[in-house]
């Protein structure tokens, strides 16, 4: 963004300071977006998940004499690809802007297509995402950035050796490039995989996404699709219908996962009441199996307090997940058995993952700070 910007003022065209973001987009795009100086104006998404072309449109002619960017997912978060993304960047261009795609659906990209066949003007690559480096806790981050020609003269400068273009932007990290050492790992996973083995790897990540939707369609509904009823490389299943008729919300439903011996997926994002699943190519069909399985106990599970035949408050669901502390006590008061706690389907008992705690209070408690004094 802070190229961008570099490239508007050059132009003399300091003025430029809206920049256009869909509502779909991840939190941290607006805030990167006020971090480099500049206005947000969201952009409404219709019910496909789609950018809203028409809104889109209007707000760019509206803001076309102050129109610095647009950030744009592809695919976009909604985990659908944008079929008008061609149009959507031509909109911006016309109307005196750049576009910046967010690389974090890169793995959906990756030798199938790329930002500059779609027209972008900038990418990030969230190397975590798509290129092997380590990711949350086993940081540190890194996203190298890809600019089109005309803005390689404002990649960032250093001061201690040459990196970066003569009017370039001030640097933006201490070192040159970054954490610098974790750039082998990605180095060595392109030349390892190479042109075929990368391409490879995008197409199972869009295959296992779309067997997932496919297994879990009858039983969840699945948000967005594209025309042709696919999802990229990741989808989002919607549990406020289930919420309505049984009370499990998706966070429920994620906390039970972890008993079956899964992470779980992303919680009320981009949708609120949702999971959003992104299996990746790198998971095996069994294991893919394995997390239908799940997903399918657990609706039978949900079935049983719709009619009755659970408590509504206490049931294996709102009381997971159950640690190896609860299930071996030497009193068990739960109206359910330990053996459907713990081990809900048969290989559920093959090398068990113990969730290490039970229920905590969640935001509430990130929120509401408790001092305790030894």
């Amino acid at each position: 963004l802070m190229v961008i910007r570099q490239y508007h003022l050059s132009r003399k065209e300091e003025h430029r300071n809206i920049c256009l973001i869909p509502c779909s987009a991840h939190g941290t795009n607006p805030a990167s977006a006020v971090m480099a100086g500049m206005k947000v104006v969201v952009v409404d998404c219709d019910d496909k998940g789609n950018i809203d072309l028409p809104d889109l449109k209007a707000k760019a002619i509206q803001y076309k004499d102050n129109l610095c960017a647009l950030m744009v997912t592809y695919p976009s978060t909604h985990g659908v690809f944008e079929e008008e993304i061609l149009e959507i960047i031509n909109v911006i261009h016309e109307n005196g802007g750049q576009v910046y795609m967010d690389g974090a659906n890169m793995n959906a990209q990756v030798g199938l297509t790329n930002p500059g066949i779609i027209g972008a003007d900038v990418c990030h690559l969230n190397l975590h995402k798509t290129f092997a480096i380590p990711h949350g806790g086993g940081g540190p981050g890194e996203g190298p950035i890809g600019v089109a020609k005309h803005l390689v003269p404002f990649l960032p400068k250093h001061v201690f050796i040459k990196t970066g273009g003569d009017e370039g932007i001030t640097a933006v990290a201490s070192a040159p490039y970054g954490s610098a050492f974790i750039l082998p790992i990605s180095y060595g996973y392109i030349k390892l995989m190479g042109g075929k083995g990368l391409t490879e790897a995008t197409k199972y990540a869009i295959l296992n996404a779309n067997y997932l939707k496919s297994c879990l369609e009858p039983y969840y509904p699945i948000l967005y699709s594209g025309s042709k009823g696919r999802c990229a490389h990741e989808m989002i299943v919607d549990c406020n219908a289930i919420e309505k008729i049984s009370g499990i919300r998706a966070i429920d439903i994620a906390k039970r996962l972890m008993d079956y011996g899964f992470h779980a997926p992303t919680v009320a994002f981009p949708v609120h009441g949702t999971l959003m699943v992104e299996p990746t190519e790198s998971e095996p069909f069994y294991e893919l199996n394995r997390l239908v399985d799940a997903m399918v106990s657990i609706h039978k599970e949900i079935d049983e307090i719709v009619s009755g035949k659970a408590d509504k408050v206490a049931n294996v669901i709102m009381k997971a997940p159950h640690t190896a502390q609860m299930v071996t006590a030497d009193e068990w008061t739960l109206p359910y058995s330990r053996q459907k706690a713990a081990y809900p389907l048969p290989w559920s008992s093959e090398d068990k993952y113990w969730p290490t705690v039970t229920r905590i209070d969640d935001a509430f408690g990130d929120r509401n700070l408790v001092c305790r004094c030894d």
